[in-house]
């Protein structure tokens, strides 16, 4: 019981000292490389952290049970909105930037509006998962050449301020990546030791294996995404903060089922995750660009999730889980 203990003081201690240090990391690394925030928590804090969701789907696929990537993709896309960017708006709210509801919050809609009508027929075939894939491709293209192209302008209109010394960027640059590559490994092996160690002390007070797979399991799993994306709202990066959301969404969805997909097709995929899961996962993207439009006007015409909001966000969570905890039940 004492080793428990000690894995989840000290799992906890280091999940918001790597987080820190991640957050850091990627700010660097976004301002050394001209590409705003918001390019950078979608590309590498949400490949990051979404990175053992694709390691976990791979290997389920490879071992014939491809249709647990959707469980594990769909259900991280419904806690990284709901429980995620929920708790993160209590805490402080957040801010919603005009490109990201103009570019990048549509092009999530129209993703998972894409999962939706693949899933129609109940099966995801090794084409569906390789127009995921595909689609994904040109989405991050897309994005990385329009952020340059932003880049651009911006330092055609401001060139003094564009280029930093030579020195300057040697050193932020390289200790940026230190922070980034430390705190992102850090961040994952901090919560898989904070959930061993919940698991471990839970098990011992008699709780059921479904309850803690539906409360520390699923949390946990998210606690990367939940401490870079509080760090990076706590250090006035939103962008950072939405853009980790955003992107480990379009990663899940796309890349994680389209990995699935092409090992092993899901020729049956369980009819709950058609009427149960993807509507919720749809209707939380929506709210959240609806969230996001500025109806309340802040400085700069940007929109904002308050914590009224976040509240909401979280009450769902709460109640999926509870739907899911009766279903089980009743099984």
């Amino acid at each position: 019981m004492v080793l428990p203990i000690v894995a989840v003081i000290a799992g906890l201690a280091l999940l918001v000292w790597s987080a820190d240090k991640f957050v850091d990391g990627a700010v660097g690394v976004a301002k050394f490389c001209g590409m705003s925030s918001l390019l950078i928590g979608m590309v590498v804090v949400g490949f990051g952290t979404s990175a053992p969701e694709m390691v976990v789907s791979a290997l389920s696929a490879l071992q014939g049970n491809p249709e647990l990537a959707l469980g594990n993709a769909y259900g991280s896309n419904i806690a990284n909105i709901a429980l995620i960017l929920g708790v993160t708006a209590i805490i402080i709210p957040v801010v919603v930037k005009r490109i990201a509801l103009r570019r990048d919050l549509p092009i999530l809609l129209a993703v998972s509006g894409l999962a939706f009508y693949q899933l129609h027929d109940g099966a995801i075939s090794r084409m569906d998962a390789v127009v995921l894939l595909a689609v994904f491709a040109g989405i991050m293209l897309f994005n990385i050449l329009s952020e340059r192209a932003i880049a651009k302008k911006a330092s055609a209109e401001n060139p003094i301020d564009a280029v930093p010394p030579d020195s300057a960027k040697k050193i932020s640059l390289s200790k940026s990546i230190l922070w980034l590559v430390l705190g992102l490994v850090l961040l994952v092996a901090s919560s898989r030791m904070l959930v061993w160690g919940a698991v471990e002390i839970a098990r011992s007070l008699g709780v059921s294996d479904l309850l803690i797979g539906l409360t520390i399991v699923a949390v946990g799993t998210s606690l990367p995404e939940l401490a870079s994306s509080i760090m990076a709202a706590r250090k006035g990066e939103d962008d950072l903060a939405v853009g980790n959301i955003l992107g480990s969404n379009l990663f899940n969805t796309m890349a994680v089922v389209g990995i699935a997909g092409v090992i092993a097709p899901m020729d049956s995929v369980d009819k709950s995750v058609f009427v149960r899961d993807l509507p919720l996962m749809l209707g939380l993207t929506a709210l959240l660009f609806i969230f996001g439009i500025p109806f309340r006007k802040l400085k700069g015409g940007v929109g904002r999730i308050n914590r009224f909001e976040g509240i909401f966000f979280v009450a769902v969570y709460v109640g999926y889980l509870y739907l899911l905890a009766s279903q089980a039940a009743n099984v």
